[in-house]
Parts: structure tokens; sequence; C-alpha cells
């Protein structure tokens, strides 16, 4: 994921401003380098964009074992925050890393820390997280929405069909190899009015899916939240990454 989909992704769980946010992420990785091995801080800073792997250089070996609560301690101390805020920070810290690590990798770091992390790594979805396969995705929009399949299914398939608007033809290619064959033809839908990745807003895109849903506004935000989310638990890491990486900043609030 680019640089600045992540910064927004922090932003818009803690409710900082941009140079907060970058400060809150820098103390947050290079505590977490210190806490992990040299190797496992390697792997985890080639999944992030250039301008944060440095944050995650790996320290003298072996790892520190310490706690979670003088991991908030050190993040406090980083940022010049007091620890409650800290401990804020770094759990929106590790819900962005959930966006840009791939799962295995994640769990990689999980297995070296201590449990009293857990509820930090499930933020990253690398704890106790349900699996799901690609072919649940309307379930799950459903448990996520708590609604019936028929109307899971509607919001799916609004923001499908939308999404292959907004997304490149080869792009939505790559959707359909992953997705199941009955959520093929919303994104044939949209292909059908642009084989062409369309300028759209967050604003205008949701308005597409209430106009598709029949719905209001604030319904289509909480139903395409919901969609982006089974998504990222039913594609691979590199294909999320792959589509996200083709909107716009604008579009962090709806992936968190």
């Amino acid at each position: 994921m680019r640089y600045a989909t992540l910064l927004t992704i922090v932003e818009q769980l803690t409710g900082l401003e941009r140079p907060q946010a970058e400060r809150a992420i820098e103390a947050t990785l290079r505590t977490l380098a210190e806490r992990i091995t040299g190797g496992e801080a390697r792997d985890i800073a080639a999944f992030l964009p250039p301008e944060m792997r440095g944050w995650m250089a790996p320290t003298p070996e072996p790892a520190e074992p310490f706690d979670r609560r003088e991991f908030v301690r050190r993040v406090a101390e980083r940022e010049e925050v007091d620890p409650d805020a800290a401990e804020e920070h770094v759990r929106a810290v590790f819900q962005m890393l959930g966006f840009a690590v791939a799962p295995g990798e994640l769990r990689d770091m999980a297995s070296q820390l201590p449990k009293d992390f857990e509820d930090l790594l499930e933020a990253a979805g690398a704890g106790g997280r349900r699996a799901m396969t690609q072919d649940d995705v309307v379930g799950r929009v459903a448990e996520l929405l708590h609604t019936d399949r028929e109307t899971a299914r509607r919001a799916t398939e609004a923001v499908l069909q939308t999404l292959a608007v907004r997304i490149s033809n080869g792009e939505v290619e790559d959707l359909e190899a992953e997705l199941p064959a009955d959520l093929h033809a919303a994104l044939e839908r949209g292909l059908a009015e642009s084989r062409a990745a369309k300028k759209m807003s967050e604003e205008e895109f949701l308005a597409r899916v209430a106009e598709l849903e029949g719905t209001g506004p604030e319904e289509a935000e909480r139903h395409a939240h919901a969609v982006f989310q089974a998504l990222r638990e039913a594609l691979s890491p590199k294909e999320f990454s792959d589509m996200t990486s083709q909107l716009s900043e604008d579009y962090a609030a709806l992936l968190v």
C-alpha cells in the first residue's frame, strides 16, 4: 500500500493530524523492531512503503523480551504522549500493519510476541480472527452488517459493480480470478460502463452504490465498509493491495 494511504488509515482511527500520525507510526514500528528478531523486522519492513522501512531497522540481537506494558511505555516516551494515548496509537498502527503485511508474515510476528499482545494482534488480523473462504464473501458481509443474505448480496454486488468502474480492466480480471463465479456478473456490469479506470471520489463512489441499492448515503457507506472488509479477508494480500492501490487517498475510511 502507498505511504499516504497507510498514514490516512492511522489518522482515521486515531483522529490525529498527519505529523502526529507519522510520529505514532514511527514510534510503534521502532519499538516493534526492538521486540522482534532482526530477521522478522526485515521481513515486516519488506511489505511497507520505502518511507516506513527505516523505522523497522533491526536492532542488536537478541530481541528484547519486554511485555505489552513496556511496549506502550516506550512508544509513549518516543511520541511524548501519555500511556493512554500511546495505547490507542499502537492499536491503530497494528491495524495498519494488517492492511500492509501478508497474513503469513503477521503470524510469524505474532509467534514472537507474548499473550498480552493478543488483542493488538487481532486488530492486525493475526490473532483469533476468523478464517474465511473465497466463496463466503456474501455470508461474511451479512455477518458484518447483521442482516440477511439477500440484503448482503445486494450490497456486495452494488459495491463490486461500482468498483469495476473505478479500477482498471486488468485489475477487475484479477479480482474475478479470486472471487466466486456468482459475483462476476456484478463486476462485468461495471466493465460494461467503463473498461478503463474512471476517476471517482469516495463521495461519488458511495452515491453510485446508494443508487444501485436504493439506499441513502449513510447506509451505502456502512455497506461499502463491510464489503471492503470481506474482500480484505477473501482476497490474497497481493490482490487486495493491488486493488486498493488504484483507489485515491479519500477511500481510506472505507478500508479501516
